[in-house]
């Protein structure tokens, strides 16, 4: 079996700020994936490469082992529902957290308590149809996959459950938090043959990964 290992990260927050924790193993991506259109990027280290994929391919590339290890955050894990994938740590990267918002002036805590049917858009199906059957309320979900904040403003939804950062998006565009669903950070995830058949290449990583987050 090939000793090369292979890292799926996304671009954005994800891959800036899992460069100090490569780092730390002595791994330095040479190219920057803003500037170069490359999917698969070298290292110094000619063992190991980085390929780039949308943030919620990470788990699906891992899991099938086109990667042997990634980074993704609890939001796309939890859709994902991490299966086949070990997840040893929690690298407290990437975070932000994941919230019901509303339009202002949209009487939220009454509809809710009415028991009335939520017309609800999201990119994160799973997550929203588990918090609203926790409380019990019955939601129609509406998939989306961007500019979240539209739907309640143009009458598509009554809220939004998506990731909110500084909420300063949800401000500009007139929308209120009301409820908070979960806290969200970045997580190591590794396929599960990899972790037994590369366990050598692997584990100097994760400790150093594991070193880097602790300090």
């Amino acid at each position: 079996m090939s000793t090369q290992l292979t890292l799926a990260l996304s671009k954005g927050r994800i891959f800036e700020e899992t460069l100090p924790l490569l780092e730390a193993a002595g791994i330095r991506v040479t190219e920057d994936p803003e500037k170069s259109r490359k999917l698969i990027l070298a290292t110094n280290d000619p063992h190991v490469r980085v390929i780039i994929v949308r943030a919620s391919d990470v788990p699906t590339y891992v899991q099938y082992g086109a990667a042997d290890l990634g980074v993704a955050g609890k939001d796309v894990l939890h859709e994902h529902g991490g299966e086949g994938l070990y997840q040893p740590l929690d690298l407290d990267i990437a975070k932000c957290r994941m919230s019901v918002a509303v339009s202002v002036g949209f009487d939220y805590a009454n509809a809710v308590r009415q028991g009335a049917r939520l017309r609800v858009a999201t990119k994160y199906t799973e997550t929203a149809r588990e918090h609203f059957a926790s409380k019990g309320v019955h939601v129609d979900l509406i998939k989306l996959y961007g500019s979240m904040e539209l739907a309640p403003l143009v009458g598509l939804s009554d809220a939004i459950v998506d990731l909110v950062s500084t909420g300063n998006t949800l401000i500009a565009n007139n929308l209120v938090e009301v409820e908070h669903i979960m806290d969200i950070s970045s997580r190591l995830v590794v396929n599960q043959a990899a972790l037994k058949m590369k366990r050598e290449r692997l584990q100097p990583i994760l400790e150093a990964f594991e070193r880097a987050t602790k300090k």
